[in-house]
């Protein structure tokens, strides 16, 4: 993994591969939803990457527009033969819709397990650390792919292992995790890729799974509003002890 601590952040060496996160003296709230979006930017993405970055950034404002936007954080992770966390656990008004331009160019293979390993262990780690500080928390991580794992040292069996050691631990109120794969049906390659991705959503114990059937402007803006409801409903989940439900595609 390419890391090194966000600017201004703390850094975390727990986990596989580490951190960084707001420092907790800068916290104003009680209670945190943090989300981990992991995209993919293989070469494979090349031609709808910047609908990509405009799915990220119309995440961002629809969360700054939310009534629960000072109970948010959100880290930005991307992968291709390596992963790298662009940033670590930010507060909402601290991310800047500007600042994720060209955070996406297309290059490389698939480190799909590996980022998802990270996404996972940064935010049950991070959960940890806030509960130890008498902060309620809970997580949403959401992985964003189109195609099969080919690259990395981790394995389906490694994830699965990551979110049941997230729910072991204790160390979060509760953890959803989305899996969103963009598969086209018009590619000859569609149906083994969308057997492979349900398959890694059952084998590595995602709660759901999204297929995108293409990666057109209206799809990947259907994208943006139903990871932010998804947001939305987690952080109100908050409190009650379990999960929000999941948000139909």
């Amino acid at each position: 993994m390419k890391f090194a601590a966000t600017e201004g952040m703390q850094a975390h060496n727990t986990g596989t591969f580490g951190f960084s996160a707001v420092q907790l003296s800068k916290l104003g709230a009680t209670e945190y939803t943090l989300v981990t979006l992991v995209i993919d930017r293989s070469g494979s993405t090349a031609g709808f990457q910047q609908r990509m970055e405009n799915c990220v950034k119309e995440v961002l404002k629809a969360c700054q527009r939310s009534p629960r936007k000072d109970n948010l954080m959100l880290r930005y992770v991307t992968f291709e033969d390596t992963h790298t966390e662009v940033h670590g656990f930010k507060l909402l008004s601290e991310c800047n819709p500007g600042d994720y331009d060209g955070s996406l160019p297309p290059d490389g293979m698939t480190a799909l397990y590996d980022a998802t390993v990270d996404g996972i262990e940064a935010t049950a780690n991070f959960g940890h650390d806030l509960l130890q500080n008498d902060y309620s928390v809970n997580g949403l991580v959401v992985v964003i792919t189109d195609g099969m794992n080919n690259k990395g040292k981790s394995n389906m069996r490694q994830v699965k292992a990551a979110f049941a050691q997230a729910v072991k631990g204790e160390n979060l109120e509760s953890l959803q995790s989305i899996l969103i794969g963009v598969v086209d049906k018009q590619d000859g390659s569609y149906q083994s890729t969308s057997d492979y991705l349900k398959q890694t959503k059952t084998e590595a114990g995602f709660l759901q799974y999204v297929e995108l059937d293409d990666a057109k402007d209206t799809t990947i803006a259907k994208l943006a509003a139903f990871i932010s409801k998804s947001v939305s409903s987690q952080s109100q989940a908050l409190g009650t002890g379990g999960p929000s439900q999941a948000v139909t595609w």
